[in-house]
């Protein structure tokens, strides 16, 4: 998502994605030219008496309906805030709260696996949400009843908040209420099986959403459907992959120096893709004197016009912008890194900043199918603590 930082709140960056500004407006648009519909609910479940006309007059229902779009999203902000800082009182930092346009995201650094953490975390903000709720229906009957359209904006988000609250709270996965049925089944199984459980429930809920979207042909629905799919399935994959890559280091998965076929700077470009289509490989260390100096891989090569690649040198087409990582450093983080960066491979130094080594995404992979089909994945039971690192795997 590309979005901006408008600000922060307990130091947590507060930023809107570019979808939000899409869908802020036609917020306000629906609920402006619903206020008679929304008149009618809050009379019928709150008894507010309020007054459609006085609502409705000249532009009225569009300031309104823009008034209480944006209370929308401050109360979602609030939402994700209730997680946020039960996250960081746990120790867990945030890297910022995302309005889109599917509510509110707050993005944890790094993802609790104690259940009574994660369920904590998780029903924050609901919890928030219902606070919110109730705060804004007492404030109604307090607020003069000359102001109609203070007391129809804070009946709509007493209401809204609540609804709010209890949908996020379905079993969802990834959302809230999905979290806090995985925090459920962590009390007495393995943190990455719940995780699978709650998916496949997440997954479930999902299709059904989808289709009553469908059936009502609402696309925020449908989706909110796919969204909650595709996180339900991502999620579970990089806990699988978390539960399999515990303790297993970088330099247990690398190619190590001594194994690594290297070009220097001088190398012409046609050697280099002789070189590629020998060896099988599309990137390359770039090494003079002993020294590492960059990286080139297929993609720098093609750049070269076919009739020019005997003149032109790696040292004119190579990456000096080296991606690295510690050899020490967990097999996990090569993978995040790579995924981050969008590129095929991490180059592996060691203390002292020498080459030690190369770990490509096809390693990770490999070495991802050889401990699922061995079943070498190390779970961490609940209320256990995580093995030592001298039970670290390996694949050298």
């Amino acid at each position: 998502m590309r979005s901006f930082t408008i600000g922060r709140l307990f130091g947590i960056p507060i930023k809107l994605d570019l979808t939000f500004l899409l869908i802020l407006p036609i917020f306000a648009w629906v609920i402006g030219s619903q206020v008679e519909l929304w008149v009618e609910n809050l009379n019928l479940l709150w008894g507010v008496n309020l007054d459609p006309e006085v609502l409705t007059a000249g532009s009225q229902r569009w300031v309104l309906g823009a008034i209480a779009a944006v209370g929308l999203f401050v109360a979602v902000i609030l939402h994700e805030l209730g997680h946020s800082l039960v996250a960081m009182r746990y120790g867990f930092p945030i890297d910022s709260i995302t309005l889109w346009i599917f509510g509110g995201i707050a993005h944890l650094t790094e993802q609790p696996e104690e259940w009574r953490e994660e369920f904590n975390i998780a029903i924050a903000g609901p919890a928030v949400s219902i606070a919110i709720g109730v705060v804004a229906y007492a404030a109604v009957f307090v607020i003069p009843e000359g102001l109609a359209s203070v007391r129809f904006v804070v009946a709509y988000l007493a209401l809204m908040n609540l609804v709010l609250a209890a949908f996020n709270l379905l079993p969802g996965f990834p959302m809230d209420g999905g979290r806090v049925l995985r925090a459920l089944l962590a009390r007495n199984r393995p943190f990455a099986d719940a995780t699978r459980t709650a998916a496949e429930v997440g997954k479930l809920f999902a299709i059904l959403l989808g289709l009553f979207g469908i059936f009502q042909l609402n696309i925020i629905l449908i989706g909110i459907a796919f969204f909650i799919y595709i996180g339900a399935t991502s999620e579970a994959q990089q806990t699988v992959m978390n539960a399999a890559f515990r303790n297993v280091r970088v330099r247990d998965v690398m190619t190590e120096a001594e194994e690594l076929d290297v070009v220097t700077p001088d190398t012409s470009v046609a050697d280099l893709l002789e070189a590629m289509f020998r060896e099988r490989h599309t990137g390359f260390p770039v090494v003079e004197d002993g020294d590492l100096v960059g990286m080139v891989t297929l993609e720098d090569a093609r750049d070269v016009r076919e009739v020019e690649r005997d003149a032109y040198t790696v040292r004119e087409v190579m990456s000096t912008d080296l991606k690295t990582i510690p050899a020490h450093a967990d097999a996990m983080t090569a993978f995040e890194q790579i995924q981050q960066h969008g590129i095929g491979r991490l180059l592996v130094v060691d203390a002292d900043g020498e080459l030690a080594g190369l770990i490509s995404r096809t390693d990770l992979m490999t070495a991802f199918d050889v401990i699922q089909q061995s079943g070498r994945v190390q779970e961490v039971a609940p209320e256990t603590e995580r093995p030592s690192p001298e039970t670290e795997q390996s694949f050298r």
